[in-house]
């Protein structure tokens, strides 16, 4: 069995002891640190190497937005699943812009929060229901944007965009990959491939370049 090794990230000790303390009670996940400030995430990311950064955003010394950009450039191969209490759009939008590969309200179950750091782990992006919907709300808006754009849909192979829609719809990596009969690594690489080609940090930037180029319908129902 895989362990997921877990740095939280919180200048909240009583949250970031609730969220350890749950975290302890599974069998695949390890703590092996935690920080009060962004500065600290990234010495404790260093020191540590975790898998997954539990990250808040709201916080002295540097913000979670440009602790999860530091990370992201100057550690790959880590995943930022951030944890708060902040839904604005512009919260949303820097900390997914920055890399982050979710986005999670503090007052979700913990449950949730253990399932998205699977995800997380495994190549998927989670984002919290009440903030997916707002999202997809704005993409479908009626505005040009929609429009389809031809020449970047000619970029694209039949694979890829077959990939893309499966993405599109919240599917996982392994989901995908029963859906098209390859592997997840194979479905890991063309989702590596499509976010070069459309221009995205992340999957969820992903989806909504191609919503908004017309590639995908998504269905907020």
């Amino acid at each position: 069995m895989t362990t997921i090794r877990v740095l939280v990230v919180d200048d909240h000790p009583l949250m970031a002891m609730a969220l350890k303390s749950y975290l302890l009670t599974e069998d695949d996940i390890t703590v092996v640190g935690e920080a009060g400030n962004g500065q600290i995430a990234l010495e404790r990311t260093a020191e540590t190497r975790p898998d997954v950064v539990l990250m808040d955003l709201r916080m002295p010394v540097m913000d979670g937005v440009e602790a999860t950009r530091r990370i992201v450039a100057e550690h790959p191969g880590v995943a930022i699943l951030v944890v708060t209490t902040f839904t604005t759009d512009d919260y949303v939008i820097d900390a997914l812009k920055a890399g982050a590969m979710g986005y999670l309200l503090k007052d979700m179950a913990p449950e949730e929060i253990v399932h998205a750091i699977r995800r997380v782990h495994d190549g998927d992006a989670v984002i919290a229901p009440a903030i997916a919907h707002r999202l997809v709300a704005e993409i479908r808006q009626p505005t040009p944007r929609i429009r389809r754009d031809d020449a970047l849909a000619a970029e694209l192979s039949d694979r890829e965009s077959d990939v893309l829609e499966l993405v599109s719809l919240g599917k996982t990596n392994a989901e995908v990959a029963a859906a098209l009969f390859i592997s997840e690594a194979t479905v890991k690489s063309h989702v590596s491939k499509l976010m070069v080609k459309l221009g995205a940090g992340n999957r969820v930037e992903m989806v909504v370049t191609a919503a908004r180029s017309g590639l995908v319908v998504i269905d907020p129902a």
